[in-house]
Parts: C-alpha cells; structure tokens; sequence
C-alpha cells in the first residue's frame, strides 16, 4: 500500500495518541487497585516487570515469517525483521532512554495514585513540548522558527485548559510532578527514542518493535535498582511488593493489558518519531488529551470512576482548550515545507569536505552523492519557505567548494506501508 508520506506520520501520531489515551483510562483502574493504590513505587515495577514479559512474547509473536517477510513487518513497522540483541552502538542510548522512562514512570504512578480522572492525568504533561523546543534549539545550535514556537504555545494553553478536572479541583502535588520529574525525563526519553529510530542496524533501518522491547527491559532493571536503594535506605519493601504484585494472577492479567496496549501506542509513537522532530510529535500527541474525554465518561459508565462532574462551566473550558489543541496541530500541518537540492562540486574540491559542510545547515534531513549530473542531492525541510529559504541559500553560498546548485520545492511525496 502506498500512502503519503506526511498523512502516514498523522495516522501513525494521532492513533499512538488515541491508544495512549485508552492506555492511561486503563492505568488510573489498575492504578485504584488496593496492592497499588498507595504503592504508586511497586504499580511502576510491576508494570515493567510484566510488561517485559508480555511485551516479549508479542515481539516473539510478530518475529513469525510470513511471505517473505515478519508478521510484525505486515501489520506495525516495514523495518522489523526478527526480535534481536542490543547492538554495541545501541547501549548507550538505550541506557540513557532507560532511565528516563523508569523515573518518568515513577512519577506518573505517583499522579496515578492521587488522580481519578484520565482526562486531568493527560494534559499537563503535554507542556512537554516546551520543554523539547528549547532542548532541540540548543542542539540544533538554532532558534526555533516563529511557526513552531506559535503553534506549541497555542497547544500548551489549550492544554492547560483542558486540564482543569471535570470536577473543578485544582490539584497541586500532581502538577509539580509533572512539572519536576514527568515532563523533563518524557523529553530526554523522547530525543532519544529518536535516535534509536534513526540508526542504521546492519545496513537496515532501526525498526520500532525492537526499540520498544529493550526500552522496557532496560526501564525494568533500572526501576528494579532505584527502589532496591530506595528501600534499603528507607527500610521500605516497595521492591518486594512489587514483585508478589506481578506473581497475582488478577494483578498479571491486568498488567498485562495495559502493557499489551501501551506497546502498540509507543511502537506507533516510535515511528513517528522517526519522520519528524520530538516538539512535532508531541504537539500531535497533546490529541490524548481530547481522546481521554471519551474514556473518561466510559469510566464513569461502567462505575470505574466515581469522582466526575459535568459542570457546564467546566465542559466549556475544557472545549476550548481542545480547540487550541486542534489550532495548533493544524498549524503544524500545514506550515511543514519540504525541498530537494541539486548541487554541483567545483573541480579539486573533496566531496566529503563539501558533506559535511551541508550536513551544519540546520533543516537538511539527508545528503546523496550521486554520480550523474549532479554530485549531491540534498533534502531540506522547514517551517517557513521565505525565511528557511534565505537561510538555507545563505549557508550555501558561504562552502566554497559548491560551483552551482538548483532548488527544487516538494508538492507531494508517498510512503509504502
């Protein structure tokens, strides 16, 4: 099947974000169950403990060959082959993403644990995206476009609004937690998911699955290890705890489920993050927000939720922080602007030099070097075409070694799946 390329990273970004939506709806009942409701530490250990489980016979599952190619292949990400080992170049960054999401998980337990309402667990995390504009400014070594700063502040106050709980309450401790603890780790574990995504293993694309499954094994030991200091300086058995947890058949089947689940959202979210920068997924991802509406009043139809209000004055707010939301996805969209760049080298001048110079100019996504015509082919990308036009055409001019090149603006490109 052959799809645009841009309308796949909608599809892939927006159903990771309905499935997380459904994913926490199903967190804050497990997160209510008596063995965690005051263990948010052993909730966040099970949940990996299981999910490492669960989340490896899946990958196990889709390993399966199937004309030509993986089960996985066919049905979540083209570039899954088999499930594998780590590669040396991998750890690191595996490492590093670990940590992020066992402490980011802590932390979202601990909000679990205090707030019923999945709807108000959402959104206050999607001030992330702030967060991932500065960090992507300062690598970049660029400020953000004037588009992308205008379009997650538009999604961060709807966010805001809409996070305000149905039932009027303002809740403090949650908040600082995820001011202090989710949103800093989700932004360094969503850079470098993106990483991951974007190396080549054994000349192939890194695929999700395998991203996916050892993130939860390397969340898992480190988890493990924060609460084995934890408890032993503080004479607590969360560890422990966790584990008998896990071992119950109620609490496995339930774990289970959310993990099931939370892998396919985070394998969607993967690929996403391959096609576009950490700030634009989160942006589309600020959507869980407006799905968790919906789960939140299934809840409350199945009594699973009890704490609920539909007070106009509160639905009014939250619809109005749901269109800023949608403004500011849309905004995303439609700004996006993609480029091909046909150059021709002067004679004497190294190829590699004149590389790696194209490589510094911020929006340049791949370099070619073709033997044709042209020496290289270089994509761009940006937000706006006049000033990252000016900018890109600048920096050209500036390598010596360039004696003509020839631009050539994207109407439409397509992707197979």
């Amino acid at each position: 099947m052959i799809i645009r390329k841009k309308y796949l990273f909608y599809i892939l970004a927006i159903t990771s974000s309905f499935i997380a939506a459904a994913v926490t709806a199903i967190d804050s009942y497990v997160g209510g169950q008596p063995a965690f409701k005051y263990d948010p530490w052993a909730f966040a250990f099970s949940l990996f403990f299981v999910g490492a489980i669960i989340t490896m016979i899946i990958t196990m599952v889709l390993s399966i060959p199937l004309r030509g190619s993986s089960l996985g292949a066919k049905l979540l990400d083209p570039s899954f082959k088999r499930i594998r080992f780590v590669q040396k170049k991998e750890i690191k960054t595996h490492l590093i993403a670990g940590i992020m999401n066992a402490i980011n998980t802590i932390g979202y337990c601990a909000i679990i644990s205090q707030v019923q309402d999945p709807s108000v667990i959402l959104s206050f995390s999607q001030i992330v995206i702030l967060y991932l504009l500065l960090m992507e400014s300062i690598t970049d070594k660029d400020v953000p476009t004037l588009v992308e700063v205008q379009s997650s502040v538009i999604v961060t106050f709807g966010a805001i609004l809409a996070s305000i709980s149905l039932t009027g309450e303002f809740l403090l401790v949650p908040i600082l937690i995820v001011f202090l603890v989710v949103n800093p780790t989700w932004a360094i574990f969503s850079i470098y998911q993106r990483k991951l995504k974007l190396m080549k293993i054994r000349n192939r694309p890194n695929d999700s699955l395998n991203i996916r499954f050892w993130n939860v094994v390397f969340s898992c030991l480190f988890t493990a290890i924060i609460l084995f200091f934890y408890d032993f300086f503080f004479s607590q058995q969360h560890l422990v705890s966790g584990v008998l947890s896990s071992l119950d058949p109620h609490y496995f089947i339930l774990l289970a489920a959310t993990m099931g689940t939370t892998f396919i959202s985070y394998v969607l979210y993967i690929r996403a993050l391959g096609m576009w920068k950490a700030s634009v997924n989160n942006a589309i991802r600020a959507s869980t927000i407006i799905f968790a509406i919906p789960f939140s009043l299934l809840m409350l139809h199945l009594g699973l939720l009890t704490e609920f209000s539909t007070d106009p004055v509160m639905l009014v707010i939250k619809i109005m922080g749901m269109i800023l939301i949608v403004m500011g996805i849309v905004s995303f969209a439609l700004t996006l602007v993609k480029a091909y760049i046909f150059i021709t080298v002067k004679p004497g001048y190294r190829l590699k030099d004149t590389m790696n110079k194209l490589w510094d100019i911020r929006g340049v996504s791949h370099v070619t070097v073709t033997g044709g015509k042209y020496d290289f082919i270089v994509k761009v990308s940006t937000r706006t075409l006049l000033k990252g036009y000016e900018r890109i055409i600048r920096r050209l001019d500036e390598i010596d070694g360039i004696k003509k090149y020839h631009w050539e603006s994207v109407l439409k490109d397509w992707e197979k799946i």
